[in-house]
């Protein structure tokens, strides 16, 4: 998982988060706990698109955007690379 500050690299979020899953039921699991785990806090989806069949799941609550991908899909997109300029605040292997 990689937690990206974006402030300074796009207009649209201040914040990045970019995960993956060995398989559709991981990518699902990581799915419903970001949404529990919110949903306790009383932050809300604004707008959500994909699913684990498709590899990429994208998750967007305005300030994070929140990405899960299947290992695939992950380093397909690259999106570390597309914000190589944005710091990197939390990175776990």
């Amino acid at each position: 998982m990689v937690l990206l500050d974006t402030r300074q690299a796009c207009s649209f979020t201040d914040y990045i988060v970019i995960c993956s899953g060995e398989s559709d039921r991981q990518l699902d699991a990581i799915q419903n706990e970001i949404t529990k785990s919110l949903g306790k806090e009383s932050v809300k989806l604004y707008r959500g698109e994909g699913d684990s069949e498709s590899g990429w799941i994208l998750m967007d609550y305005l300030d994070v955007v929140i990405h899960i991908f299947s290992k695939e899909m992950r380093n397909f997109y690259d999106l570390e690379n597309v914000y190589e300029k944005a710091p990197r605040l939390l990175r776990i292997q």
